[in-house]
């Protein structure tokens, strides 16, 4: 049972339902940890504004699904982890590279970068070495993409504390964090 109040289609206020509706007609879905956002209208729409802008950046779909693997291993969210192989399966990752991303690796030189670097951020609050955006930048990863590297760790964060926090359901196929 979530620690933190599950707003549901039934308790809803006109403005988390419109919200809810937004969602599902985006997803199909309104997965639990949304529903849990929804508490505070204006937390979710932030969330959800901050994660439509993200993912219309430079980096693709396997890699922000690799970071987030890491990051809800690293991180101990099984919620997260649980959504994040659900949803990086569904985007091709296979079970050996997702296994690798939760060690915080890729069987995929270039996306090993960008996971080492996102769990280093996550690890050391932003405190990362020269020597780790230099790594960045000679495996072809521009400023750019270091910024939304940035800027998926901390989305990623986000979400992590707030499963972990909030103790919710998980409403994807479970995943241990063993």
């Amino acid at each position: 049972m979530s620690r933190i109040n599950v707003v549901t289609t039934e308790t809803a206020t006109a403005e988390q339902q419109a919200l809810f509706d937004a969602i599902h007609a985006q997803l199909g879905i309104v997965p639990n940890f949304l529903k849990v956002f929804a508490n505070s209208p204006v937390a979710l729409r932030s969330f959800l504004g901050l994660h439509g802008i993200a993912n219309g950046g430079s980096l693709d779909l396997q890699t922000r699904e690799r970071i987030a693997l890491a990051l809800a291993q690293q991180n101990s969210c099984e919620y997260c982890l649980s959504a994040h192989t659900a949803i990086g399966s569904k985007a091709g990752l296979n079970g050996d590279e997702i296994a690798a991303n939760r060690a915080g690796n890729s069987q995929d030189a270039k996306a090993a970068i960008a996971v080492k670097l996102a769990r280093s951020l996550a690890e050391h609050n932003g405190d990362i070495t020269t020597a780790e955006l230099t790594e960045a930048r000679n495996a072809g990863f521009t400023d750019g993409d270091i910024v939304e590297i940035i800027t998926h760790v901390g989305m990623n964060i986000l979400t992590n504390i707030l499963g972990k926090a909030s103790r919710l359901e998980i409403d994807f196929p479970k995943v241990t964090l063993a």
